[in-house]
């Protein structure tokens, strides 16, 4: 485990003064359970480790990017901190190799789980920011997502109509635009509902979906025509 715990240092490029820290990182609490003697497990870091990832990554987010509004500067923070990415970095440190977990857990594929990964990348982070401080944290996440940061701002999906209006509305009137459901007819397996949207300054649309969501899009999609047409794009 000692040799696992040096390549695993070397792909963060962190060498830890305190390798208990590292070890308590990688511990799942399936394990710590195990044990005769108590033991700590990741949680506390998981915990610690998540604030110091958020802060790292919007400050680089507001850096990168000068010309993107918050909402896009979310998407770029959410993109790169979800769970998914996070597992996804682990396995390109082998984390998954180095992490400790009780015989139940390692039965049932805890391993490979996306939820474990990412929860124990958190930890690791919090290990590092424990042992020598915030720039040392920040330079191995940092280091770590290099490579996959997004080249231009704009991450949104062309069909989310909604988060596109939202951004539109705060560019323009340093508002966000609501949504009010106006009624549902027809029976449980097929109700349709109708959406009204009101934008900053009074305008109104309104549309129908067979879901919530399906209305809303299609209201958010109308309003952002109309603006499109107003120059408001």
């Amino acid at each position: 485990m000692d040799e696992v715990f040096e390549q695993l240092q070397e792909r963060i490029h962190h060498r830890f003064g305190q390798v208990k820290l590292l070890r308590e990182a990688v511990t799942h609490s399936s394990y710590a359970n195990e044990q005769e003697e108590p033991m700590p497990d990741n949680e506390r870091l998981e915990f610690l480790g998540d604030a110091v990832l958020e802060l790292c990554v919007s400050g680089e987010c507001f850096r990168r990017y000068p010309e993107a509004d918050e909402g896009r500067l979310t998407k770029i923070r959410a993109k790169l901190v979800k769970e998914k990415s996070l597992a996804r970095l682990a396995r390109d440190i082998s984390l998954d190799a180095c992490l400790r977990l009780g015989r139940g857990e390692e039965t049932q594929g805890g391993r490979g789980r996306e939820s474990l990964l990412a929860d124990a990348l958190e930890a690791v982070f919090g290990a590092v920011f424990l042992d020598a401080g915030f720039e040392a944290a920040r330079a191995c996440i940092l280091g770590l997502l290099e490579d996959r940061w997004p080249e231009e701002a704009d991450c949104s999906d062309p069909k989310d109509h909604k988060s596109r209006l939202q951004e539109v509305t705060q560019r323009h009137f340093r508002e966000r635009p609501r949504y009010f459901l106006s009624g549902a007819s027809g029976p449980e397996h097929e109700k349709v509902f109708e959406v009204t949207l009101r934008l900053p300054g009074g305008l109104v649309f309104s549309s129908t979906g067979g879901s919530l969501k399906r209305a809303e899009q299609s209201a958010a999609q109308a309003a952002l025509q109309h603006l499109a047409g107003q120059g408001l794009d």
